[in-house]
């Protein structure tokens, strides 16, 4: 996971992360950074990956967008 910060937005990149591991990452940047909304999750270009992500935050009801293919930005929480 990494974890950095790019025209004011702070970024998790998802590359190299397991499928398994997802929910706990996602959940934990979002908390920690919460203060600093919007943020940006990149998922990359695995639609799986996009789908686990997008069902973790309907399910965390967490505000969300996605500007384009492979990236979330958290509008919300």
């Amino acid at each position: 996971m990494t974890t950095f910060e790019e025209r004011g937005i702070t970024h998790l990149d998802l590359h190299g992360i397991k499928h398994q591991d997802v929910s706990n990452e996602v959940i934990n940047f979002i908390f920690q950074y919460q203060h600093l909304l919007p943020l940006i999750i990149i998922c990359g270009n695995s639609n799986k990956m996009i789908e686990i992500v997008s069902q973790i935050l309907k399910t965390s009801d967490i505000a969300f967008s996605s500007p384009r293919f492979g990236i979330i930005r958290i509008e919300g929480v």
